[in-house]
């Protein structure tokens, strides 16, 4: 394993920081950090924070954070605040309002600019809490910018969206009913000390979707340990579906090309997918490249030999989709699987671009499609 995974799963803070900077700057090298540790996720719980300006996330997240600390858990704040016109940073707002747990050991917090991102969240936030997630955090906080009906990104990010609203801010529900309110696991009226908040519950259940509704005073830590129970609740049968899922994984598509340099014209300076990594397999007589391409990757195959597969692939049926591959915990279960059911294997399991142990499945025993196995790295 790289030395720098080994040193974020060994609970180096220098390290994790680093990698978060990384991330955020698009460094190319971190995408094979990502890829090292990946296979390492799927056990934090991730709860985004989301609603309109001026609503308390930030104060509510702090709470929550405290109440999380004194359980003992871990946790990673991930504030996502809008972009500074000067700097191009982040403005700060959420940081400073944190500012109790900075100096604690259990607790890392990484404010990130939108730096012109749509959705309520940074481009780079999804592979930040993986990173998190990862480097064993039980917990991942993801607040949002304030956001209006359309900016519901976190929801894809979330194994629990928290929708916090507070009374006395208009027609709450108008103003958000296309948007917020149908990504909402969990209601939060914040500020429910104020005499409105009775009315807006009475709004938030006569809507159609009916989740939960929680009542906090964030600045008082009222309601936080309610709010928690709930989270887990609904959080449980969320999280044992993604861990079934994550035993079988899309790890990326292989893509055969005659050039890669020709064609990272398009991937990288038309798509804007970086190469992560590139290198040569030489018992495959290939070259490869990988681009990160959300949890999974497309993998670029370029021949280095006239006699290889790939080159005689080309040869056949031109460029194009050369290759599925899909990743499992359960190698050598699978490949047991397989040969009792008679399928055909293309030679035995070996080692293969980044490290990785995979073997292929041929066409003939897969309706058609080349499929690679590849084994997950715990």
């Amino acid at each position: 394993m790289d030395e720098w995974a080994r040193r974020i799963l060994d609970g180096d803070i220098r390290a994790l920081a680093r990698a978060a900077t990384a991330i955020e700057n698009g460094n190319p090298q971190v995408q094979r950090l990502l890829g090292e540790l990946r296979p390492r996720t799927g056990r934090a719980l991730i709860i985004g924070v989301t609603g309109p300006p001026g609503c308390g996330k930030s104060t509510l997240v702090d709470s929550l954070t405290a109440a999380l600390r004194a359980e003992g858990k871990t946790v990673a704040i991930i504030a996502v605040d809008p972009t500074s016109p000067f700097t191009g940073g982040a403005i700060l707002g959420d940081r400073i309002r944190m500012q109790r747990h900075s100096t604690d050991p259990g607790v890392f917090i990484r404010s990130m600019a939108t730096r012109g991102a749509m959705g309520g969240l940074a481009a780079a936030t999804a592979d930040l809490a993986a990173l998190f997630d990862a480097s064993g955090r039980d917990v991942v906080l993801v607040e949002t910018v304030g956001v209006g009906q359309d900016e519901v990104d976190v929801a894809r990010l979330a194994s629990v969206t928290l929708v916090v609203l507070a009374p006395g801010m208009g027609d709450e529900i108008q103003a958000i009913k296309s948007g917020l309110l149908e990504i909402a696991d969990v209601f939060v009226i914040n500020k429910a000390d104020e005499l409105s908040a009775d009315r807006l519950e009475s709004d938030i259940r006569s809507g159609a979707r009916q989740s939960p509704v929680v009542k906090t005073v964030a600045t008082r830590g009222e309601g936080i340990e309610e709010l928690l129970r709930t989270v887990r609740s609904v959080a449980s049968p969320g999280v044992a579906r993604l861990r079934e899922s994550r035993e079988w994984s899309i790890d990326h598509l292989g893509i055969a090309v005659r050039s890669i340099d020709a064609a990272l014209k398009f991937y990288d300076e038309t798509l804007g997918l970086r190469a992560g990594l590139r290198e040569t397999v030489e018992h495959e007589k290939v070259s490869v490249a990988m681009l990160p391409l959300g949890d999974s990757r497309l993998e670029l195959l370029e021949a280095t030999e006239p006699d290889s597969a790939v080159a005689r692939f080309i040869e056949r049926r031109g460029e194009g989709l050369h290759h599925i591959a899909i990743r499992t915990k359960d190698f050598d279960a699978a490949i047991a699987r397989l040969k009792a059911a008679g399928a055909r294997l293309v030679g035995e399991p070996r080692e293969g671009a980044g490290g990785h142990t995979y073997v292929f499945v041929h066409p003939a025993s897969a309706s058609g499609v080349l499929l690679e196995l590849i084994k997950s790295r715990e």
